[in-house]
């Protein structure tokens, strides 16, 4: 039994307290949690996890079992990390950015950091996942989106995105001289779920019901999948590529609610020493936050 990955799930059931927003979180399917976390009860010979009808809650075993879970799994990752780095040499740059900031934000970003390091290797990944990696040193740095729970990870300012809605083609709102957000009620909100970085989940979702809606979330994982749910499920999004999303005929983006649903970004880092290149990370996001502003 991979006894780190089993305790993955363990952590991650317990912490967010239900077994789909756990799966969620680990971008997997939720039988596969479920059957791993019983074959890890199994292994230790404790129950870990009760099953209740409003989802799942520690026994007394998981209890005191949780943190030390928490610290072998932080130090698989920093093993694993500083093995990469012997493997690979510390010059190579580990970076990696939510979904969310973007093509046009991420490609600035890599390009302001392949002036400053001799090879980079980038990931993408939810807040959350991001967060981890960076503090377990698997990662040298990571965009997220905030606000955000980040422990001791020292973190840049925070660059603000204006995002477009996203529409069906179709929809009345395109026709509509000053459009607003509420004429979007009944359509589902195409964006990441909860799992990826709760903070920023619940804070949207606050600034849209103050604009007057309060939308059902279709969970989606890239900019593909948005555009297919727009297009063919009658539902919106929020995008900060609006200028490469234009050109599709099966969608509209619209500047509307621009507060409300800006996207704020900012960089995370644990070693003192990537200061000087967070800087970098941070005014390629600011320069081209201001160009597709």
């Amino acid at each position: 039994m991979d006894l780190v990955r089993h305790l993955r799930f363990f952590v991650a059931v317990a912490e967010e307290g239900h077994f789909g927003d756990a799966a969620a979180r680990l971008e997997m399917t939720q039988p596969p949690v479920s059957q791993g976390l019983r074959r890890l009860e199994k292994e230790l010979g404790v129950q870990l996890i009760r099953r209740t009808s409003r989802g799942a809650e520690l026994t007394d075993a998981g209890r005191d079992l949780l943190p030390r879970a928490r610290l072998l799994i932080d130090d698989a990752a920093r093993f694993l990390g500083e093995a990469r780095h012997l493997h690979d040499g510390s010059e190579v740059l580990r970076w990696g950015a939510v979904p969310l900031a973007g093509a046009a934000a991420i490609a600035a970003v890599a390009q302001r950091l392949g002036d400053v390091s001799s090879g980079q290797e980038m990931l993408s990944a939810t807040a959350v996942s991001l967060v981890e990696q960076v503090s377990a040193g698997t990662l040298d740095l990571a965009i997220v989106d905030a606000p955000c729970v980040t422990g001791t990870l020292t973190t840049g300012p925070i660059v603000v995105f204006r995002r477009h809605v996203v529409v069906p083609a179709n929809h009345p709102v395109t026709t509509t001289v000053r459009p607003r957000l509420r004429q979007l009620a009944g359509l589902d909100l195409c964006h990441q779920s909860r799992a990826a970085n709760p903070p920023a989940h619940d804070q949207l979702i606050d600034r849209l019901r103050e604009s007057g809606l309060d939308p059902r979330i279709l969970p989606i994982s890239s900019s593909e999948h948005l555009v297919a749910a727009v297009a063919g499920s009658g539902a919106f999004g929020l995008t900060a590529d609006a200028q490469r999303l234009a050109s599709l005929d099966s969608i509209s983006c619209l500047p509307i609610g621009r507060d409300a649903t800006a996207l704020r970004l900012r960089v995370v880092y644990r070693e003192s020493a990537l200061g000087e290149v967070a800087d970098v990370a941070t005014a390629a996001l600011w320069k081209i936050s201001k160009a597709t502003g």
